[in-house]
């Protein structure tokens, strides 16, 4: 299973787990080595750990690393907890993550990501299935 796949499936059974989408959120920025509590901008800025290493992301979001999966997921943690704007000008101006690159991509679809959840638009229940649809795939 690839690092794209293992992501999906770890996000269908957090969903399953019945927390509330803020938790879910956070509960999904520890898949990216973002650890909840107070310790969290300690582990968004040393970059998190990749603790689903591999491929299988789209090629518009592959950046030729095994740290997508973590990437996503640490871009999820901090947004959920600092908003997307301010993360996106973080993953701009601090990582250098320019808007047209994968990184650039990837932290814009993570940004979309917790906007759909926080709104209620999209339930816990199909978050796996919008990874698949949006992230996954060669």
């Amino acid at each position: 299973m690839d690092a794209c796949a293992a992501l999906a499936e770890s996000i269908d059974r957090l969903a399953g787990r019945g927390h509330s989408n803020r938790r879910f959120l956070t509960e999904l920025g520890r898949l990216g080595g973002v650890r909840r509590g107070p310790l969290w901008l300690t582990d968004a800025a040393s970059g998190g750990s990749n603790r689903l290493r591999g491929r299988g992301f789209r090629p518009s979001l592959d950046d030729a690393t095994d740290g997508q999966a973590r990437h996503f997921a640490g871009t999820v943690a901090v947004a959920t907890r600092v908003g997307g704007g301010m993360t996106r000008w973080l993953s701009t101006v601090v990582l250098r993550d320019a808007p047209d690159t994968a990184d650039g991509r990837l932290s814009d679809e993570a940004i979309e990501f917790v906007r759909l959840v926080r709104s209620g638009e999209l339930a816990q229940a199909d978050a796996a299935g919008w990874v698949r649809r949006r992230l996954c795939g060669a």
